[in-house]
């Protein structure tokens, strides 16, 4: 609580101030009511003229009380809660930045559902807490004056009064241990609900082609239902809890009034006194109450807090560079790359795992490589180096001679241009998902230039046809375009970023082989630039390309060959050399030539079946 009121220290302070105003003109009421008895209300009825002269004095006082009382409580509920939204605002500020920051490997570790209750229903538990706190703080100062005013009036009617107090803080401690493991076991299960709603969306395809929409259902019911009966359990501690709390002053103030009639029997206080103590009990109602609320969202708040904190608190991301990347030179060549000794390992229950290891590399600026393998060689880990996905536990990796660790993170992103297998398109434009910028930013890619990039991905035909063109809205994923057609336009998203080294992680597999082929030659040829000039698109003047490949129409295409095995490269060389001297790249090669041929089969049945469709793709 002190570090969220230290968050919003300016609207803090005024909630509290004006809450603390709102206890002492509280504790005043009690105090003006119990002297215009004494003054003016009882001598008023015994016939006393100058009392009933009082009356009208009495009601303005009355009424200033309750003016200052009403305006008190209006700026309180208004900056408390402008306190409680911008604390929301900045936990999840503060919990999106921080998974921005990890690396893919704590992101595969923590399901996406997780992610987005810590974001969402954690923040929301974590705050919960300072929407009644600023008035619970407040009224602290109506206690404590309350606690002096009935000292004053007497000392056994005082303790009589306050004896509430230690019993709503035995209360309060019974009601912790209770709500606690409750509240932690509804936290988990609303992540785990949301885990597998996300699930079951994500596989829509999957769910509807394999009739699984029942299983699906049965399996959300179930987590549904659990989160049921642990909400069911927390209501019914807050059930205990509440009306506890809410009986405690009235129970008070009957002992207030039985204390009262004894004192006031023995001439030790007036009637006045006791009738002043009587509602100053009554307002102490409040507080008692507000730090009820407090307390009761108290265990709720700890256990939302301690899930963000996990977050916020994770340690492996990665530590930003400073140094720059060296501009192209006038003939755009791309940049050299260079990996020594490099090792990839990841902790698992059951000890570390290597992925990869002892590989030394040294990609010359505008070469082509290719790098094949079987499934599970390696090939990912090792080429998500290059963009610093992550950090090899071991050596180094080198662009222009200086490690990725020490390279500014917006010239990484610039220079070098990751395009996956698994395709990921906004629910936007087909501009903005190619420049993935603002329609107000100035340093977008203009209109040519995106362009230029679609033809070079081969895919401006297909956003030519689009209602719109560059404008045209594509859907969710980009579920209006073929999966050929996506990865082209992914593709077209990294070219219209001039990079220098190119990294495509099978990020073809989806295109006809002949457009395939057409887009890594064009890669290697120089292309017109917007302006009419030749933009070295391959060769001397096109960008350093590593690509994973399982097609021979890539491989051969390739200047030079790295075969990766078990995590370490096996061979390297020409495709000719490797087939010659490498067995295990003999084989991998003719299960990918066969490949190739029951994927041009199955091109050449549907152009038979339905051509316009396969013109399309």
């Amino acid at each position: 609580m002190v570090r969220g009121i230290a968050a919003e220290p300016r609207t803090y302070l005024v909630a509290i101030g004006v809450s603390a105003v709102f206890g002492a003109v509280t504790v005043a009421v009690s105090q003006v009511l119990g002297a215009i008895t004494d003054d003016v209300i009882v001598p008023a009825l015994a016939g006393s003229g100058v009392a009933r002269d009082r009356l009208p004095l009495a009601g303005l006082a009355l009424a200033g009380v309750a003016v200052t009382l009403g305006v008190s409580v209006a700026l309180r509920r208004v900056f408390a809660g402008i306190g409680y939204a911008d604390l929301q605002a900045g936990h999840r500020t503060r919990v999106t930045r921080q998974y921005l920051r990890l690396p893919m490997s704590w992101h595969r570790q923590h399901p996406t559902g997780q992610l987005l209750s810590n974001a969402n229903s954690d923040v929301e538990a974590a705050t919960g807490v300072f929407n009644p706190l600023p008035f619970a703080l407040g009224v602290a100062v109506m206690i404590a004056v309350a606690a002096v005013a009935l000292l004053r009036t007497d000392l056994w009617l005082a303790l009589a009064a306050l004896a509430v107090l230690p019993v709503a803080v035995a209360a309060n401690l019974v009601f912790q241990r209770s709500m606690s493991p409750a509240i932690t076991r509804a936290q988990q299960l609303r992540a785990e609900v949301s885990d597998v709603a996300h699930e079951s969306f994500e596989a829509a395809l999957l769910v509807k082609s394999l009739g699984t929409a029942d299983r699906e259902q049965r399996r959300f019911a179930a987590r549904a239902e659990q989160l049921r009966h642990a909400n069911v359990r927390v209501g019914q501690v807050r059930a205990v809890f509440d009306p506890a709390i809410d009986v405690l002053p009235g129970l008070g103030a009957l002992l207030v009034l039985l204390v009262g009639t004894v004192r006031v029997q023995a001439d030790a206080i007036g009637t006045g006194d006791v009738v002043s103590a009587a509602y100053l009990l009554t307002l102490l109602a409040v507080p008692v109450r507000a730090f009820g609320w407090v307390l009761g969202e108290l265990p709720r708040s700890l256990v939302g807090y301690e899930r963000i904190a996990r977050v916020l608190d994770a340690r492996g991301e990665l530590t930003p560079g400073t140094r720059p990347l060296p501009a192209a030179d006038a003939a755009g060549r791309g940049i050299r790359v260079e990996l020594r000794d490099v090792g990839v390992a990841v902790a698992t229950a059951n000890g570390p795992v290597t992925l990869v290891r002892d590989i030394d590399l040294d990609l010359a600026p505008g070469r082509t490589v290719a790098l094949v393998g079987p499934t599970g060689a390696g090939k990912t880990t090792l080429v998500s180096l290059l963009s610093r996905l992550s950090d090899p536990t071991t050596g180094h990796v080198r662009l222009a001679g200086i490690d990725v660790r020490d390279v500014v993170p917006a010239d990484l992103a610039r220079r070098v241009a990751l395009v996956a297998q698994s395709t990921f398109l906004f629910e936007d434009t087909v501009r903005a998902n190619v420049t993935l910028a603002d329609a107000d930013d100035v340093a977008a890619p203009d209109d040519a230039a995106v362009w230029a990039a679609l033809r070079l991905a081969h895919v401006d035909g297909v956003v030519a046809a689009l209602p719109g063109g560059l404008d045209a809205a594509l859907g969710e994923r980009g579920a209006n375009l073929s999966g050929g057609q996506r990865q082209r336009l992914a593709l077209a998203r990294a070219l219209v970023r001039r990079p220098r080294l190119l990294v495509l992680d099978d990020a073809t597999s989806a295109v006809d082989p002949r457009i395939e082929q057409q887009i890594l030659t064009g890669l290697r040829t120089p292309a017109p630039r917007a302006d009419g000039a030749q933009d070295g698109a391959g060769g001397d003047g096109g960008p350093t390309v590593l690509m994973v490949a399982y097609r021979m129409s890539s491989v051969l295409l390739a200047d030079e060959v790295i075969h990766l095995e078990s995590g370490r490269i096996v061979d390297r060389g020409s495709h000719a050399e490797l087939l010659a001297r490498d067995p295990g790249y003999a084989a991998l090669a003719t299960a990918y030539e066969q490949e190739t041929e029951r994927r041009a089969a199955e091109a050449a049945d549907e152009a038979t079946a339905d051509p316009d469709e396969v013109s399309s793709r």
